[in-house]
């Protein structure tokens, strides 16, 4: 009998038993109630509905259950709509108008004021996080007290002219802070003599001095003008052939058109005064911290140590008006005709000057100092892989005004992050992976900003970072886009550049309605024959802007674009105002973008590259692109230099083949791609690090031949061009006159040697595109 039955007649032992089992009711009640939520939260909370979790088409394969539908989601285009539509070209021109109303060189306060700025508006437009990165590195100003000058003297060593320490002030440039001319880096020093115009200063004008002229520089000083390599390298050239000083000058021929004799204020050709400064250091990052960073902690070389490469001789830039005082001076034989440029003056070669025992003379003042740069690093943090970056960047230093470099990209830039950053704050949208935006310090003096950054943050930036956006200068023209870059990002430039709306009426009205139809007709891209790909050309990255440690050291694959000039109708340099004073807001606003419409479509193009990058669930690398610029830089290789490598090198149509097979490499990832589970969220990761993985797949520990800081085996520089980027640098490099080296046979053997190194990466990339769990062959 119950326990409770025998208890006294109160009804206690009867309220116990039925209190229990209401209790036992109630419990049984809140457990079917917790399943039913647990049921609708993971019915709506977690999965799709039911028709999502059917099988979906082929390409995206079966749903697997328990999976958050943000994970597996693509990006929305109608985002990359919104980006778009926001971009204002009024507030491009305001950005513009404050960047520039100081001059802003890299180590000043200006500069350290301007980064401060960017980081308050960054965080005001929805920024996670901003941070200015700090980094003491060696900068170069002229002496304001002692100016650097060129003088001809005369026989008793009187001065007969010497040049102007400034430009002419003509819409208001006489800025107290703004530096005169001068070449960063060059070594002080007060040296004269005669004097030799070597025409561009690369190497083959040397040598045709010494083949039709009988003329060598040792011991003189050279003058040799603007335009065709870097002057960094005519620098080096020069001190290579044992001249004592250069003097560069602008031509008219390379800074003016003929067609149009106004010059700024009136038009953008380069006025008389107008000198290009810029440095001559040909390596990239610290000078005197090579390969690390240069933190408060860092190791620091002495300046005339053999691990620190500066300039050995003194330089000194002057504009053509200088150019032609000094010129008419010149004494010797006339200048080949491919020699003479615009001024009007027969162009001689010297040595020396006509007058008998008159010289040229440089005094250079210029010193070096170690100061701060600053790099101003934004975040915009991912929603499904905030550890992977897409970064945009784009320096801030400017020479002086620097209303084109950089200011021109920085106002782009800007507003690019105002659009992102506003539409993630509003709630609207957030990024799959995070964007960072980069504004660096001190690029001017060498990629010292990106460079000291990117060796810090090496460990990082190889795992995690995705794509490089560079915006160096946005707009230095309004005829149409131009495009550097590596070849996974081919495809994805095209369709951001097709969905913005073309700025130039008469290009809609002519039927191309996209600055991708302008781009496309203005810049065709040829094959070998001469016959059009139907696409827009994209060049190979030099190393003239900060896409290049990123590249080089971590294998960051990078695009640089901007609005240009019509290169086919002006054969001129660069953009004639190009670090001279008069590169103002004036010049911009007056004269080449006056509505900031050209601005404005690359800010919209930059968006939208961002947006795709960061928010595709597949990221849209076109690895077939890189399988086609392979074969191409092996047709270039063969066209140039097969007879030269044939009967050296025995397995030299190795090269072919290890092409052809990661070109089977490509098409079998291609086809894995195409029949993966989309909706497998661990399939999807496994494909993007592969397609990150590919660009560092061809970096090489040991770096190019004699140049160990470039670790890209297939894209870099010329080692006699920094601005001239090359495809397998390293054989280029070696192969450069190869016949004038007295041990040509070890060069050979360095051939060789580098050859077989390529072979290697190749298919050592090819091997990053197989399968995760078999990628060694059955041989």
């Amino acid at each position: 009998m119950p326990q409770f039955d025998m208890m006294d007649g109160s009804g206690t032992g009867k309220y116990h038993s039925n209190r229990k089992r209401n209790l036992i009711i109630v419990g049984i009640f809140v457990l079917l109630v917790g399943l039913c939520v647990g049921i609708l939260i993971g019915r709506y909370g977690i999965c799709r509905d039911q028709s999502q979790i059917e099988p979906t088409p082929e390409k995206d394969g079966v749903f697997l259950p328990g999976i958050p539908e943000a994970i597996i989601k693509d990006g929305d285009p109608e985002i990359g709509k919104q980006l778009i539509d926001a971009v204002n070209n009024k507030n491009i021109e305001e950005y513009l108008r404050y960047l520039t109303l100081n001059p802003h060189v890299a180590g000043s306060q200006t500069n350290l004021d301007l980064a401060n700025w960017i980081k308050d508006k960054w965080l005001e437009w929805g920024f996670d996080d901003v941070k200015l990165t700090p980094y003491d590195v060696l900068l170069s100003f002229p002496d304001a007290d002692n100016p650097n000058v060129v003088r001809v003297l005369n026989d008793t060593g009187g001065v007969v002219y010497e040049s102007p320490l400034k430009e002419a002030n003509l819409t208001g440039e006489d800025h107290p802070d703004a530096l005169p001319p001068y070449n960063a880096y060059s070594p002080a020093g007060l040296v004269e003599g005669d004097m030799v115009y070597v025409n561009y200063g690369r190497v083959e004008d040397y040598d045709w001095l010494e083949k039709n002229a009988s003329m060598n520089v040792t011991g003189k000083i050279v003058i040799v003008r603007y335009g065709k390599i870097f002057r960094g390298s005519k620098v080096q050239i020069a001190a290579d052939h044992r001249a004592i000083g250069v003097i560069i000058f602008s031509d008219p021929a390379d800074y003016t058109w003929e067609g149009d004799p106004r010059v700024y204020p009136e038009t953008w050709w380069l006025p008389g005064s107008g000198a290009q400064r810029g440095t001559i250091f040909t390596g990239g990052g610290d000078p005197l911290t090579p390969g690390y960073p240069a933190t408060k902690s860092a190791y620091r070389y002495a300046e005339n140590s053999s691990e620190v490469t500066l300039p050995k001789i003194p330089a000194h830039p002057i504009g053509y008006d200088i150019a032609d005082k000094i010129l008419r001076e010149m004494g010797g034989d006339e200048a080949p005709a491919a020699w003479r440029g615009g001024l009007n003056i027969t162009y001689r070669l010297g040595p020396g000057l006509e007058k008998t025992g008159w010289k040229i003379q440089m005094n250079i003042s210029t010193g070096n100092q170690i100061k701060t740069a600053y790099n101003v690093i934004g975040i915009i943090q991912g929603q499904i892989e905030p550890d992977r970056y897409v970064l945009m960047g784009n320096h801030r230093d400017a020479w002086v005004y620097g209303a084109i470099d950089p200011s021109s990209g920085t106002a782009v830039m800007m507003e690019t992050a105002r659009v992102m950053g506003q539409l993630v704050k509003s709630g609207k949208w957030r990024p799959r992976r995070s964007v960072m935006f980069c504004s660096w310090g001190a690029e001017e003096y060498g990629l010292l900003g990106s460079n000291e950054w990117v060796e810090q943050y090496r460990k990082n930036l190889r795992e995690r970072a995705v794509a490089y956006l560079n915006v160096d200068i946005s707009m230095q023209g309004n005829y149409s886009i131009r495009a550097l870059g590596t070849p996974l990002l081919y495809r994805a430039t095209y369709e951001a550049a097709k969905k913005v709306p073309n700025p130039n009426d008469a290009e809609v009205a002519a039927g191309r309605p996209t600055a991708y139809d302008t781009w496309l007709h203005s810049f065709p891209w040829k094959d070998e024959d001469g016959n059009s790909l139907n696409i827009p050309v994209i060049n190979s990255l030099g190393s003239g802007s900060d896409y290049a440690p990123l590249l080089q050291i971590t294998g960051v694959t990078a695009v640089d674009f901007r609005y240009t000039y019509n290169t086919h109708k002006y054969k001129v340099a660069s953009y004639p105002l190009y670090h001279s004073v008069y590169e103002t807001f004036y010049a911009v606003k007056n004269i080449i973008d006056k509505e900031f419409e050209y601005h404005r479509a690359v800010s919209r193009m930059a968006a939208e590259l961002a947006r795709s990058l960061s928010d595709s669930l597949i990221i849209p690398f076109n690895v077939s692109d890189y399988s086609w610029a392979l074969d191409s830089y092996r047709k270039a290789l063969d066209k140039n230099y097969g007879d030269k490598l044939r009967p050296q090198i025995s397995n030299y149509d190795d090269l072919q083949l290890v092409i052809a097979n990661f070109s089977t490499e490509v098409e079998a990832f291609n086809d894995r791609v195409n029949k993966m589970n989309r909706n497998d969220p661990m399939a999807i990761r496994a494909v993007n690090d592969q397609l990150t993985l590919l660009e560092k797949a061809f970096l090489d520990n040991e770096g190019l031949p004699d140049r160990s800081t470039k670790k890209h085996l297939l894209l870099a520089e010329s080692s006699t061009d920094s601005y001239a980027g090359s495809s397998f640098p390293g054989l280029v490099d070696l192969l450069f006159e190869i016949e004038k080296d007295p041990d040509v046979e070890a060069r050979w053997e360095r051939v060789k040697r580098h050859f077989s190194v390529i072979l290697f990466t190749i298919d050592s990339a090819a091997s990053t595109l197989r399968d995760v769990i078999r990628f060694i062959p059955e041989n």
